[in-house]
């Protein structure tokens, strides 16, 4: 049995796909494909399709992870532009690697998002961002399965700044870009629980929802704080 470890994305409108609406468009692909799927044992067998932590609904992402397990041999490569080319414009695979080593979901240890915050001045949202760094604890509320639920959102954040925004709109449009690295820790911190916790903290409130995407995702290099390539490992392995 082949394992293939595939990057993919959620663009523009599709960022508002479930995690159940891409499962199932996932495994119409792999059928348009004719991808030579291994299944489940059992009375309901299921192709064998391991997602690792995916964005939630409403954020976009450029770097979300999955496993497959094929009955047959396929050349990655191949199997990328296949399954590219039989899924919506949106949702795209970007990589494809055998899997070599085991672990994939534990490599995601921390996410790198960006941040748009239309309506807000970059410099009100720097003042936020420094008060919100030298708190040692911000407490926010989220409504969970099982109710009402505070926690720090201090404690996950690597690291917050402000970014310059890009030249896409009028200059004088008020627009602060944030780009954070969260630990993935239990319970997740997610990068609504840091504007959260920046209105806490400043009352910084944008006057429209923020736009989120997730840049990458992967282990964490814990001197640095950067976020690198999970599928690195499988890469090395295959050429060793």
């Amino acid at each position: 049995m082949q394992r293939i470890r595939l990057r993919y994305t959620k663009r523009g409108r599709l960022r508002f796909t479930s995690h159940r609406d891409f499962q199932r468009a996932f495994e119409r692909a792999l059928r348009r494909a004719e991808v030579p799927m291994a299944y489940s044992a059992g009375f309901t067998p299921h192709p064998r399709v391991s997602y690792a932590n995916a964005a939630p609904t409403g954020t976009g992402s450029e770097a979300e992870f999955l496993e497959i397990a094929l009955a047959e041999q396929r050349d990655p490569a191949k199997l990328l532009a296949l399954l590219d080319e039989s899924l919506p414009e949106g949702l795209d695979i970007t990589d494809a690697v055998e899997a070599h080593t085991p672990g994939l979901a534990d490599r995601l240890e921390a996410s790198v998002w960006e941040l748009r915050l239309d309506g807000v001045q970059p410099q009100a949202a720097e003042r936020a961002v420094a008060a919100f760094l030298a708190a040692e604890n911000v407490e926010v509320e989220r409504q969970t399965k099982k109710g009402l639920r505070a926690f720090d959102a201090r404690a996950a954040v690597v690291s917050l700044e402000v970014a310059l925004p890009q030249a896409d709109g009028p200059a004088s449009e008020a627009c602060a870009i944030l780009r954070l690295v969260v630990r993935h820790m239990t319970p997740a911190v997610r990068p609504d629980d840091v504007l959260s916790g920046l209105r806490a903290v400043a009352d910084l409130t944008p006057p429209v929802a923020a736009a989120v995407t997730r840049l990458a995702q992967g282990p964490l290099d814990e001197e640095t704080g950067a976020v690198t390539d999970p599928l690195a490992p499988d890469r090395d392995a295959a050429q060793s």
